[in-house]
This record gives structure tokens, C-alpha cells and sequence, in this order.
């Protein structure tokens, strides 16, 4: 396998002067909007994790695609952190400015690590004429400086640290036009050594990680169409990307093809349903939860049948298969929870915002006290916005004061776009989009009038 090192030190790591979020279009419109379009800052669901909790520094580390204070369609890529002891965040870094291609590409946004020595890694995904990165902080828990390492093509980034063993890093490569699933594997975290091939012909993925298991869900392409992606597929490693399972423990045969059934949970084409895979997290016992909207139509506006919140459960014997709640967008993002009493809890934007049927909307919390077959909406979070929330996004690991995070933007015209965080209550808190000079702040909260049930 190919290795790739990394070079000097980046020294003065740039600080913004606030918490500011890209607004982003794929444009493709109809009569009710873009495909999708809003402040995109924590896009994608495939960019992942964009935010992780450590125990050792009592601070939840974040990235983001942020933007200039007056062009919010100049990406920047963004770390901070939120300090659990005082309630405060830092003022941000600016990781990455697009010196050499500016660009408002919500799809080079990165995403997030930690090694076991508390090293913050970010990683900047490959998107056309912009090269993938990683950027290693040089001291543990500290943003202060930055190592740059190559790792050649990596879209959709989603690096797992595997205790004892080292990284994981699951990844994108398009070929002809076609997306595939690769995983690269490093012991420290600066070389990096590439070539695992997991899925053929084009495929979007989300995975997740727990002690020393990595767990991956997938849907399909058929003949490549990105518009015409359904199926449900699921597979795992215990051993770093050694061998690959599928959920009842037979090994996989790589790279999987179309054809192969083997790690399928569900054929929606047969369905004519399309799916869009959200977040994947794990119940009590260590079983696997994914969550996604499924779809009649890949254009935006009202449909017949409607789109679903959908939420499938790997039991031990089965899949099972249970929907939460009609959804107004494919591209609305939330967050599967388990919680330590074994209720799940799901945050989304679930409700029409102040643009209706464009990407995002009014973030609520559900939960669910029968894994998943009932669910019960506890509150709406945001309301009377003046954009749309979208894109909630889970830490890894979180903390119940820094649950979910997301950004809101309108979703049909180039605007401001702020941050945002709720605590595992249900408060939200916006991050200050202006420091006034100092180093660190306290969020603003931000008091909805509360409603319980729908």
C-alpha cells in the first residue's frame, strides 16, 4: 500500500472573529426551490464526525464550513471547541481559506478526530479542483497549530480512531463518474496507508464507531444516477478494515458489487422508494440504528407518497423496520441518540420552517421508549425562525450540555447563516457571530416558546 507522510508544521494557525456558517446551492431548481440550498456549514450527513467529545480535556471539539464575515459563500474551513467547565467557547480557527481555489462548495467541508493523546485532527475533504487534506494539531487538546498531511483523493471524509489499533478512515473516490468506498488505515495518525476497497459503483455511506468496532450503512446508485439512489446496505469491522461483516457475521467478499446481496437490509427499488441515509448510531446491546428519509421523488416540494423519517434496527434475528414521522425535504439532516436507559431520542428538523419545502426547517425532539416502534414528539426547539435549521449533527461520543449541533440559513436566498447548539433538555444556543475581541464567549440562548407534544 501506498504511505503518505506528513510535512512541517503550520505555525499562527488564523483566528475569525465569529461563529459563521457557507450558504450553498447545488442549484437543479423546480417550481419549489433548488435540489437543496441554505447554510450548508454542517453539510454533509457523509461528512463525518464533525464533532466529538473528550473526557480529558472536558471540551467538545467542532468543524465546520464557515465564510467571511460579509460573503457567506466564501468557504472557510472552521475548528473550535465548547469548554464544559466555564460554558464558553474559543474564538474560532480558520484551518483552511481556499487561498489557491475560493470556492463555496459546501461539499469540501470537513470533519473531525481525536487520537488517544488528544491530538485534533481535521480533515478536508477532496471536492474537484480542491485536493483532500488532514491537518494534525501538534500538541494534545490544543488548536494553536496545525501539521499538514496529503492523503491523496478523499471525499466525504469520516475518520474513526480505533483504541489500541490506530485510525480508520473511511472515504469517497469517483471513478468514471461513479462513487466508491475506500478506507485508508494509520498507527499514528501522520502516515497513512491506502487501498481497501469496501463498496463498487456508486454509493453514499454514513458509519459510526464504538470500543474497537466500525460500522458502515450505504445505499446504491443504480447505473450511477445520484437522483436515483435507494437500497439499504450494512457492514462492519473489529479488526480496522481486515475482514468485513455483514450484521448476522458472515464475511464479505470486496469490493461489494451491485449484484451481491449479502450486506443488503432492504431493497427499495422494488419499493420505488428512494433512500437518504442520515446518521447510524448503536443501541445498549451494541446493535446497529440507521436513520434515513425515504423518498418517491429526488426534487423538492410536496410528494404522494410522502417522504418518511425511517429508523431500521438490527434486532439480532432481523432488520426491523419502523417510521417516525412524514418529512417536508430529502436533504433535512438530524441525529439518532441511545440513551443510558435505553430510549432513543431523535433531534431533526421535522417541522415546515419559514421556507417552506426548501432544505431544513423547525428543529424538534422525539423519542421513543420501544426502540423505535412508537415515537413521541417532547418538544419543538426552534420556532417563528427567520431561516430554516438544517444539517443537526451528533458529536461523537456527546455530552448531554452540547447534545447536537446545525446551522440555519434561508433556503431559498443567499443569506447570513448562524450556529447553533441544544443541550440533551432540549435548550438551544447560538454561537456569537461576533467575538468584539475576545478570546473566548459565552453562547447566547436562544428561548422559544416551548410546546409539548405536536
Amino acid at each position: 500500500m501506498a504511505m503518505l507522510s506528513a510535512s512541517p508544521a503550520l505555525a499562527d494557525v488564523p483566528t475569525d472573529t465569529g461563529y459563521r456558517g457557507v450558504w450553498y446551492s447545488i442549484g437543479q431548481a423546480n417550481d419549489f426551490g433548488p435540489k437543496y440550498s441554505g447554510g450548508l456549514g454542517t453539510y454533509t450527513a457523509k461528512h463525518c464526525p464533525m464533532a466529538i467529545y473528550s473526557e480529558a480535556a472536558d471540551k467538545t471539539f467542532f468543524v465546520w464550513g464557515g465564510s467571511e464575515a460579509d460573503n457567506p459563500r466564501r468557504l472557510r474551513l472552521m475548528v473550535a471547541y465548547y469548554d464544559h467547565e466555564t460554558g464558553e467557547v474559543c474564538r474560532p480557527r480558520i484551518v483552511r481559506d481556499f487561498a489557491q481555489h475560493p470556492t463555496s462548495d459546501a461539499h469540501a467541508n470537513p470533519s473531525i478526530a481525536l487520537d488517544a493523546a488528544g491530538h485534533v485532527y481535521v480533515f478536508a475533504a477532496t471536492r474537484h479542483r480542491v485536493p483532500g487534506r488532514i491537518f494534525r494539531g501538534t500538541r494534545p487538546h490544543s488548536l494553536d497549530e496545525f501539521e499538514e498531511i496529503d492523503p491523496g483523493y478523499i471525499a466525504y471524509p469520516q475518520p474513526w480512531h480505533v483504541p489500541d489499533r490506530g485510525f480508520l478512515l473511511l472515504h469517497t473516490v469517483y471513478q468514471q463518474n461513479k462513487r466508491n468506498l475506500y478506507w485508508m488505515t494509520s498507527d499514528d495518525g501522520k502516515t497513512w496507508a491506502t487501498g481497501g476497497h469496501l463498496v463498487a459503483h456508486g454509493h453514499y455511506q454514513i458509519s459510526t464507531a464504538a470500543g474497537g468496532v466500525v460500522m458502515t450503512a450505504w445505499n446504491d446508485h443504480p447505473r450511477g444516477n445520484v437522483n436515483a439512489r435507494t437500497n439499504l446496505h450494512f457492514a462492519m469491522t473489529k479488526d480496522r478494515g481486515q475482514s468485513w461483516t455483514n450484521s448476522e457475521g458472515k464475511v464479505l467478499d470486496l469490493p461489494i458489487r451491485g449484484g451481491d446481496q449479502t450486506a443488503q437490509v432492504r431493497r427499495y427499488l422494488d419499493e420505488d422508494r428512494l433512500v437518504y441515509l442520515k446518521d447510524i448510531n448503536l443501541d445498549e446491546a451494541g446493535r446497529p440504528i440507521i436513520l434515513y428519509i425515504t423518498s418517491a421523488d429526488s426534487a423538492a416540494g410536496p410528494q404522494d407518497p410522502p417522504r418518511q423519517w425511517t429508523v431500521a434496527h438490527w434486532t439480532g434475528q432481523a432488520w426491523r423496520f419502523n417510521e417516525i414521522a412524514p418529512a417536508h425535504h430529502n436533504y433535512d439532516v438530524g441525529s439518532i441518540y441511545c440513551e443510558s436507559d435505553g430510549s432513543w431520542r431523535l433531534i431533526a428538523p421535522t417541522h415546515q420552517g419559514p421556507q417552506p419545502w426548501a432544505t431544513g426547517g423547525e428543529v424538534a425532539m422525539w423519542t421513543s421508549e420501544d426502540q423505535g416502534r412508537n415515537w413521541r414528539l417532547v418538544r419543538q426547539l426552534t420556532r417563528g425562525s427567520e431561516y430554516n435549521h438544517g444539517y443537526v449533527r451528533r458529536p461523537h461520543n456527546a455530552h448531554e450540555d452540547f447534545y447536537a449541533f446545525w446551522c440555519d440559513g434561508d433556503g431559498l436566498n443567499v443569506s447570513p447563516s448562524r450556529l447553533y447548539f441544544c443541550d440533551r433538555a432540549g435548550n438551544v444556543f447560538r454561537l456569537p457571530e461576533d467575538m468584539k475581541g475576545q478570546n473566548h464567549a459565552k453562547p447566547e440562548p436562544v428561548q422559544p416558546k416551548l410546546s409539548e407534544g405536536r
